[in-house]
């Protein structure tokens, strides 16, 4: 079995001992979130967050301290000496930088040796490297801080990315990292780890991860930063050899779910590679970035996945993933067009299984190849961007697509014996809380709760703490126009409230029963028939799915 420890153009992790020297390294030099912070001050280091150089680059000017060395080399890609380096970094040295595949020499664009004869050897960087961490989840553990290895991004190194580019911490993967419930399980799966971002977070609350990509130097990246961080990840030497059936991590090469037919997982989270890239004719895989492109047309890798996740999952267990979906128009009776967002996400569910799509996200055609161009640099032929602009029109086009949705999807197979929800479509186009997991996850088991309670009759709810009223109404008006219900935290809905929607609400204390309550109402409303009670218990079962209220138990 391939232990990916020694990919060519792919940093090596064979020597664990050196990586440890490495880590120690690092840390000694405050490479880290927080040093890097305080280095470049917030403007700078914001502007960095959006790849943009240039404040870190001028604030840096003339600064050879071992941090600064640090991040002009990885963070900014700028050539620097070598001599500045080897201080820097003096547990590790230049010659194991270089044969770990970290650094390289610089190129130089002198015409004779003796143009430089009196300046120092300068050397750049060969990767990305980088720190990434999170915050302790009580006072009881410590902050995680790490480092993570990927390829340089175009904003470091000019030109158009190879093709079996590797990602660093892309705005995608934290997106979904953000997102993930956080509950201990047994088994994990991480689809499409790249460099490994979820498969750091996985092993932190999940017994043992097995990460699959269909890139060899994705997972060369993935191990060199298992090694690189094994002391955080609490991860033995073991867990790092392929050929021990204990390790907790396990790297497979492979397709989609290939890698890991007839096994189950608790969990499976999955940033694939959703981007929708027109085909040409005569093109190869190869010829596509296998960090986005899935190689199949529209949006059909994933709709392999919203398929076929639920039959890797335990019964009860979770597949989280992020996606792109075609927007496609149909014919109205009168000639015009509409577009559900939902409707082609609603035929992919399997059978059985339970689905929650949220979508953060619409873009014109037009707009969705200018995002995906510039991505990887492809703007700077100007014949070919048109070209390639003009495939992205004409694929969508041809396929009657309207638009490209982008979102989270959760996935969930039922427990043995319990009946599957109903598909929820959700669309949120607002900032929401982050981390938003620890809301998706009580999400889940409100849901629960509401199985075991078809009638709440008999049940006491309470008003969320988070929850807010607004009432408008026109001046001199005897009653409100509008009653909205905000959230305050997690999905930060807005619920357009009736009359007596508001009056259930607002006495919910946990004194009365639901039913109490929804017969005092009915008897102030003088509303008898069946179907005033009925429709608001409706609504009041809505109100404690999304949140807005609780059980008080």
């Amino acid at each position: 079995m391939t232990d990916f420890a020694s990919v060519p153009g792919a940093p090596r992790s064979d020597n664990l001992p050196l990586l440890s020297a490495l880590a120690a390294d690092l840390a000694a030099a405050n490479f880290t979130v927080d040093g890097v912070a305080e280095l470049l001050g917030d403007d700078a280091n914001h502007a960095l967050g959006r790849d943009q150089t240039v404040p870190a680059a001028l604030l840096l000017r003339g600064n050879n301290d071992q941090l600064a060395t640090v991040v002009k080399l990885w963070l900014l890609a700028q050539d620097v000496p070598a001599g500045d380096l080897a201080r820097a970094l003096p547990g590790t040295g230049l010659k194991a930088l270089t044969d770990l595949g970290l650094i390289e020499p610089a190129p130089t664009n002198s015409p004779g040796p003796t143009a430089e004869a009196d300046r120092p050897a300068e050397v750049r960087a060969a990767v990305d490297l980088r720190p990434y961490g999170w915050p302790a989840a009580n006072e009881q553990e410590q902050d995680t801080n790490l480092w993570v290895a990927s390829d340089l991004g175009a904003h470091q190194r000019p030109g158009v990315l190879r093709k079996d580019h590797v990602l660093g911490i892309g705005q995608a993967s934290l997106t979904l990292a953000q997102g993930t419930v956080r509950q201990p399980v047994g088994r994990a799966l991480d689809l499409g780890t790249g460099c490994g971002i979820q498969l750091f977070h996985l092993l932190h609350h999940a017994e043992t991860v097995v990460a699959t990509d269909i890139s060899e130097r994705a997972l060369a990246f993935t191990r060199f930063n298992l090694a690189l961080n094994a002391p955080a990840l609490r991860l033995e030497a073991a867990d790092l050899d392929p050929a021990n059936p204990g390790a907790r991590v396990s790297l497979r090469l492979g397709s989609l779910l290939e890698p890991v037919a007839d096994e189950r997982f608790d969990l499976v989270v999955s940033n694939p590679p959703f981007v929708i890239t027109p085909r040409h004719r005569g093109e190869q895989s190869a010829d596509q970035f296998t960090y986005r492109d899935g190689g199949l047309a529209g949006d059909a890798i994933v709709e392999q996945l919203v398929r076929g996740l639920p039959g890797v999952l335990n019964p009860g267990g979770i597949a989280q993933m992020l996606g792109n979906w075609e927007v496609t128009r149909t014919e109205t009776s009168d000639g015009g067009t509409h577009a559900e967002w939902h409707a082609r996400p609603s035929q992919w569910l399997a059978p059985g299984s339970e689905a929650w799509f949220i979508q953060r996200e619409q873009v014109s055609p037009g707009g969705y190849a200018e995002t995906w161009l510039q991505d990887a640099s492809q703007g700077r032929d100007s014949d070919a961007y048109a070209s390639a602009y003009e495939d992205y029109l004409l694929d969508f086009a041809s396929r009657g697509v309207g638009g490209i949705g982008f979102g989270y999807i959760l996935l969930r197979r039922p427990a043995e014996g319990e009946t599957a929800s109903d598909p929820r479509f959700e669309e949120i186009l607002y900032p929401i809380e982050q981390p938003v997991g620890p809301h998706l996850a009580d999400a889940l088991d409100r849901a629960q709760w509401l199985k075991a309670h078809p009638d709440l009759t008999f049940e006491y709810l309470l008003t969320a703490t988070d929850v807010t009223e607004e009432r408008h109404q026109k001046p001199g008006a005897e009653h409100p126009g509008v009653i909205l219900l905000r959230q305050g935290a997690g999905l930060r809905r807005t619920n357009l409230m009736s009359t007596e929607l508001a009056g259930f609400v607002s006495a919910c204390d946990g004194d009365l029963t639901a039913g109490q309550i929804i017969g005092a109402l009915a008897a102030l409303l003088e509303r008898d028939d069946p179907e005033f009670a009925a429709d608001l218990a409706r609504d009041v079962r809505n109100l404690v799915r999304d949140g807005f209220l609780l059980p008080s138990e």
